[in-house]
């Protein structure tokens, strides 16, 4: 799928998760429901979904896909990597990164956004490819969006 494609898809997905979680303000079940739609509408999408920071640690939630980690080690991986830098990592090739967590041998890329409640940093969301160079600029700007609509 080509950039314009791509952004054009986001943007359709996008209203329709606006429409779906003005249902409720509950975060948990609205990262539920975007960890579904997003895991459905992309091919290249094999594990979709959240990592909340609990009590210090980093503790999955609502996701699609195959059986995750449920506590990941602290200032470790990609999704740590992402709190502690405070920004979005795209990772084209996960066996390329030191300290990857591997929760799931078959993924090959990933990008980790932090989730902002305020200024602290409360969640990430995860995704991950079964494929390398899986994500660019594109699923920045709109995932980054995305998660804007959690809190």
């Amino acid at each position: 799928m080509d950039k314009v494609q791509k952004s054009k898809r986001y943007q359709r997905i996008i209203t329709q998760i606006e429409e779906l979680i003005q249902k409720t303000i509950d975060p948990l079940a609205r990262m539920s429901t975007i960890a579904a739609i997003l895991h459905h509408k992309f091919d290249y999408y094999f594990w979709t979904g959240f990592y909340r920071l609990v009590e210090g640690e980093l503790t999955v939630c609502c996701y699609q896909g195959s059986v995750a980690c449920l506590v990941l080690a602290k200032h470790t991986g990609v999704c740590w990597a992402a709190i502690d830098n405070k920004k979005t990592l795209v990772i084209p090739d996960v066996k390329k990164f030191s300290g990857h967590i591997a929760c799931d041998s078959r993924s090959a890329s990933e990008i980790v956004i932090p989730i902002w409640k305020g200024n602290i940093i409360v969640a990430v969301m995860d995704v991950d490819s079964k494929e390398l160079n899986s994500f660019d600029e594109v699923d920045v700007e709109y995932l980054e969006k995305i998660v804007k609509l959690i809190f």
